[in-house]
């Protein structure tokens, strides 16, 4: 249907880009490089990591992976940060997520290097967004549901956006982004009053709470562009958006899938900053 708006082709085009600045680069003996550190061996943190190292491979990024036990210690988890830091042919860090109760996750975020700090964990990157720049590393999920709202060219100056997330992963520096583009956006939260009301009346809404299938069709207008931000377990071995996908699709004017959607071209703007900080780093 014309109305599925699909990530595919829009990860597709960023990749394109991609991979002619990467040749660029590959032409002065350059290869731009990706450096993973995962603590401990979790089943969702390895099929996280197959799915990177698949994607960088296919524009032609190096990925080094550097594995530390779960149960290591602040201090080492320190040294190692410290030692990708300063290593000069790493050119992009991705620390996953979530990190276990001994590591302080603050100081982390703080000693991850700025230039280097591809998924913008550092409180430095994140005040850049704030202050309306985003000539930096900005988060890849809200800068996601941008690109996919323009590569479907759909009008932001003056549209009402509702957002369905607060925090400062995906709901604030996407309202920052879309006030950027003369949009209207409205942060909505587990106490919004009105939700429906609110979501109803919205040219776009963005939903992010991670709740199987909770917003039915009565959240939206047959106006509503709905980016499905959301992942769930839908309970029969699947994933799955915080929208009603089969009741809500027939309704709206346009909605991204889940899977398909939204996780698709966040993967290829994690690496746009792979290859952005490759080129800041050798100019």
């Amino acid at each position: 249907m014309e109305n599925i708006l699909k990530g595919e082709p829009v990860a597709d085009k960023i990749k394109e880009n991609m991979k002619l600045l990467i040749d660029k680069l590959n032409k002065k003996n350059i290869v731009p490089t990706l450096g993973i550190i995962r603590m401990g061996n979790r089943a969702d943190d390895i099929a996280y990591e197959k799915g990177i190292v698949k994607n960088c491979e296919s524009v032609g990024i190096k990925v080094k992976v550097y594995e530390i036990d779960r149960d290591a210690s602040m201090d080492k988890m320190r040294k190692l940060m410290l030692q990708v830091n300063k290593d000069k042919n790493i050119h992009g860090i991705l620390v996953f997520r979530p990190l276990p109760e001994q590591i302080d996750v603050e100081e982390i975020r703080n000693l991850i290097n700025p230039a280097k700090d591809i998924d913008c964990m550092n409180p430095i990157n994140l005040e850049k967004v704030f202050e309306g720049n985003l000539d930096g590393f900005v988060p890849c999920t809200p800068m996601a549901v941008m690109e996919i709202l323009k590569y479907y060219k759909y009008e932001l100056r003056g549209s009402d956006v509702a957002v369905i997330n607060a925090s400062l992963v995906v709901g604030r520096p996407l309202s920052m982004m879309l006030l950027g583009e003369k949009a209207t956006p409205t942060i909505c939260h587990s106490k919004t009053k009105n939700l429906k009301e609110i979501t109803s009346k919205s040219d776009i809404v963005v939903t992010a709470v991670g709740r199987a299938k909770m917003f039915g069709e009565d959240y939206f207008s047959t106006k509503s562009v709905v980016i499905d931000v959301g992942i769930s377990d839908d309970g029969n071995g699947g994933i799955c958006g915080d929208s009603n996908y089969d009741e809500v699709k027939d309704k709206v004017k346009g909605i991204t899938p889940v899977p398909g959607g939204v996780g698709s071209v966040t993967t290829a703007i994690l690496l746009s900053h792979v290859v952005k900080a490759c080129e800041a780093y050798n100019k």
